[in-house]
C-alpha cells in the first residue's frame, strides 16, 4: 500500500460557460510572462531598453509555438496521419504536444527576426533571455500534469505520481516517477546555473545561451530515459535522447569557440539606448534648470522691491534731512523780527516822554 504519492487532477479543463479554461494552456501562458518578465530585467541591466524583449517576443512566441508543435507531430506522426489517425487533431494544441526542440529551433528564427528590425545581435538577446527560457519551461511542464502524461516507469517511492486509468487511449492506472516534476526542478537548477555563470564569469556573445542549452540537454537525457511513453527509438535509445545529446554537443562546442573568438561580453547590446537615456537625463535636467530660473525670479522680484523700498525710505530721509537744515534759518528770520520789534518799542516810548 502506497503511503504517499503526488495526486494527478481530475480534469485538466474547466469551463466557464462556454469558454474553456484548460490547465495544459494556462501553464505555457504562465511560463511565457514569466520568461519575458526575467528576461527583460536582464537586458535592462546590460544596458537595453525597457520593453525591447516583449516587443522581440511578439515575433519569437508565436514561431516557437508552431515549432513546437510541428516537431512532436513529425516525430509522433502516428495518431495524426497514421492508419487511423485523425489529420486534423495536429491542431488541438491544448491536448498537448510541444516539442521543445522545435520551440526552441524555430522561436529563435521568430527572434531573430524581431532582432533584425530592431537593429539588436541575437546572441545578446539571447543571453539576456537564457535563465527565463529555463523557468519558463520549468511553469511550462506543470502542463503535462494537467493531461496525465509525460510520467516514467512504474515506483512505489513517496512522490510518485498517480496516474487514472484510461482504456480510450490505453492508459493503466498507477503510481510512475513524476519525470514532469524532475524536468521542473532541473530547469530550475539550470535558470540559477546560468544566473551564477554569467554574473561570474560575464558571459557574452551567446554563451549565456550556450550554457543553458548544455545544461538542459544533460538533465533532459536522462529523464527522457525513464520515461514510458511511445516514442521512436534509434539504436535503443529513444529518439529526444539523441537529440539531447547532439545538442548538448553543439552547444558545448559553440562555447568553446565563441570564447575563443569573442572572450568578455558586448559593450553595446542595443544601439541608441544609451543615446535615448542621455536625452531623457537631458531633458529632465532642462526642467530642472527652469524650476530653478523660475525659483530665482520669484526670488528676485521681493529683492526688488525691497531695493524700491529702501530707495523711498531713503528719500524720506533726505527730505527729513533738508526739513531739519531749514529749520535754522527760520528760526534766525523769527530772531530777526524779534530784533526789529525790540528796537521800535524803546523810540516809541522818548518821543511820549518829550511831549
Amino acid at each position: 500500500m502506497d503511503l504517499a504519492f503526488i495526486p494527478s487532477p481530475s480534469v485538466g479543463v474547466v469551463h466557464l460557460g462556454p469558454i474553456p479554461l484548460r490547465g495544459y494552456a494556462f501553464c505555457i501562458i504562465i511560463g511565457v510572462f514569466v520568461g519575458v518578465w526575467l528576461g527583460n530585467k536582464r537586458w535592462v541591466q546590460r544596458g537595453g531598453r525597457s520593453g525591447t524583449v516583449a516587443d522581440i517576443a511578439v515575433w519569437a512566441v508565436p514561431f516557437g509555438l508552431i515549432g513546437g508543435r510541428l516537431y512532436h507531430v513529425i516525430t509522433t506522426y502516428e495518431p495524426y496521419f497514421g492508419p487511423n489517425g485523425h489529420p486534423l487533431d495536429a491542431f488541438k494544441v491544448w491536448e498537448g504536444g510541444l516539442g521543445i526542440w522545435g520551440a526552441v529551433a524555430l522561436g529563435a528564427v521568430g527572434a531573430w527576426i524581431g532582432c533584425r528590425r530592431r537593429g539588436i545581435p541575437l546572441p545578446a538577446y539571447a543571453d539576456a533571455l537564457a535563465p527565463g527560457l529555463a523557468l519558463g519551461q520549468a511553469i511550462g511542464r506543470w502542463g503535462n500534469w494537467f493531461n496525465q502524461e509525460l510520467y516514467g516507469k512504474p515506483t512505489d517511492v513517496p512522490w510518485a505520481l498517480e496516474i487514472s486509468s484510461d482504456p480510450a487511449i490505453g492508459r493503466i492506472g498507477g503510481t510512475y516517477h513524476p519525470t514532469f516534476l524532475y524536468e521542473c526542478l532541473w530547469c530550475i537548477g539550470v535558470a540559477a546555473l546560468v544566473m551564477w555563470a554569467d554574473k561570474r564569469f560575464r558571459l557574452g556573445h551567446g554563451r549565456a545561451f550556450a550554457l543553458y542549452v548544455a545544461a538542459y540537454c544533460a538533465g533532459r537525457a536522462w529523464i527522457e530515459y525513464m520515461r514510458v511513453d511511445e516514442a521512436h527509438h534509434i539504436l535503443g535509445l529513444r529518439l529526444n535522447v539523441w537529440t539531447a545529446l547532439i545538442v548538448l554537443v553543439l552547444a558545448v562546442a559553440y562555447f568553446v569557440i565563441s570564447a575563443k573568438k569573442a572572450p568578455g561580453r558586448e559593450a553595446v547590446v542595443e544601439p541608441g539606448a544609451q543615446l535615448a537615456e542621455e536625452a531623457d537625463g537631458e531633458t529632465a535636467g532642462s526642467g530642472s534648470d527652469g524650476d530653478a530660473e523660475e525659483g530665482k525670479v520669484s526670488v528676485e522680484k521681493p529683492a526688488a522691491k525691497t531695493a524700491a523700498d529702501d530707495g523711498a525710505a531713503e528719500s524720506g530721509a533726505e527730505e527729513a534731512e533738508t526739513s531739519a537744515e531749514d529749520e535754522p534759518g527760520d528760526k534766525e528770520s523769527g530772531d530777526a523780527a524779534d530784533a526789529s520789534a525790540a528796537d521800535a518799542k524803546p523810540a516809541g516810548s522818548g518821543s511820549t516822554k518829550k511831549s
